[in-house]
């Protein structure tokens, strides 16, 4: 337990209700995690201030254990069990290290355990490493092909001399006398029993008489280090993969936390795509457009495929080929959908204006813009004076 815990509201700082599951709570953590994260946010004290209470929050209400101990102190401290003075001798009713802690006649020794003088209740228990984020950008083709990627990351690592424990090798840190292996030691703060860190082991409850070279007691290194990364046949822009266990190192035998991929993929030069579909666009004549044709489709597998064009077909219809998408990791395929456009020539020969000229001769009858004109002419008219 932490003395900072009687003032700071961690559901409230998670945006999360008292009652929110440990699925809720999780959800939560790793949406505000993504938005806050230095790496997307760079040189913002603001979003690095509220990064570390979120994670300090995660940190307390992730761990049943810890989150029940939090709770009662809480709901404690808010009823004013915790007030009671200290004694003469300047230490609590009952003793920290003594049994039967009473006050008001509440005992503590359920809530506190081996907290003080009990051994390993404190700060010293196995804490799960932080997710880190990165990304890596690829190519349309490998996207859509699938693709196993290394990438490269400079953090904080296990260290390899000492597997973390941060004692040289053939030796073991020792439990610190001072706060018998809880990391924390009480305070007298006003008539409250507030623990508070013990100045001996730096609140990790050990304390390393002959500490590893490499990583100076820490038992984490900073290092550059190489992580493969596979994506799925027919991964997204904007997809995140989760790498469990290759984010940030764990402490005192904690678990690595997960490193989370953002997958960014370069535009192609000709087609698109929007969900499993690939999307491109075919010019064809105003004669194929009229007279209908057969005409050649490229298609990202390489070469092309007949398309018919029916005649009469509008500028800007789409067809869809089957089939023709993207495959998923799960082996659906998505469709290529064709739109056309009419091109219109720059410049025209002589014999193909002169077929142009003979063609409007022959449509001059015809007016496509006859039924816009009178829906224009019956529909209500606007002053322009705003009269």
């Amino acid at each position: 337990m932490n003395p900072d815990w009687i003032e700071k509201d961690f559901y409230k700082v998670l945006g999360v209700e008292k009652s929110a599951s440990a699925d809720e709570i999780k959800k939560k953590y790793r949406k505000l995690a993504k938005e806050l994260h230095p790496d997307a946010n760079p040189d913002n004290a603001k979003a690095e201030a509220r990064f570390k209470q979120v994670s300090e929050a995660y940190d307390v209400l992730s761990n049943d254990s810890t989150r029940r101990e939090y709770d009662e102190v809480r709901q404690m401290a808010a009823s004013g069990a915790y007030r009671g003075g200290p004694t003469a001798g300047g230490g609590f009713p009952g003793g920290f290290n003594g049994g039967g802690f009473q006050t008001d006649g509440i005992n503590l020794e359920d809530i506190f355990g081996g907290m003080f003088g009990g051994g390993g209740g404190g700060r010293n228990r196995p804490r799960r490493g932080d997710d880190l984020e990165t990304r890596i950008t690829v190519s349309f083709a490998d996207a859509l092909q699938g693709v196993t990627a290394p990438i490269r990351l400079t953090g904080d690592v296990q260290c390899a001399g000492c597997k973390g424990s941060g004692a040289a090798a053939g030796s073991t840190p020792r439990t610190c006398t001072t706060c018998r292996g809880s990391g924390q030691v009480a305070r007298n703060v006003g008539g409250f029993g507030i623990p508070q860190s013990c100045g001996e082991c730096r609140g990790t409850g050990r304390l390393i008489e002959n500490p590893c070279r490499e990583c100076r007691g820490a038992g984490i290194v900073r290092d550059t280090r190489t992580v493969q990364v596979k994506l799925p046949r027919g991964v997204k822009d904007g997809a995140t993969i989760r790498l469990s266990g290759r984010g940030g190192p764990g402490t005192l035998g904690g678990p690595s936390g997960d490193l989370h991929v953002k997958v960014s993929v370069t535009p192609h030069p000709v087609f698109g795509r929007k969900d499993d579909h690939l999307t491109v666009t075919v010019p064809i004549t105003l004669s194929e457009a009229a007279l209908g044709a057969e005409v050649a489709v490229p298609v990202v597998t390489g070469g092309s495929v007949k398309l018919k064009v029916p005649a009469g077909t509008p500028h800007g219809k789409t067809f869809s080929l089957k089939g023709r998408g993207v495959t998923t990791a799960k082996g659906k395929t998505g469709d290529l959908h064709v739109t056309v456009e009419i091109a219109v020539p720059h410049k025209l020969s002589k014999k193909a204006k002169e077929a142009l000229e003979a063609f409007a001769t022959a449509m001059a009858d015809e007016d496509p813009r006859e039924e816009l004109l009178r829906r224009a002419a019956s529909a209500p008219r606007i002053n322009p004076d705003g009269e």
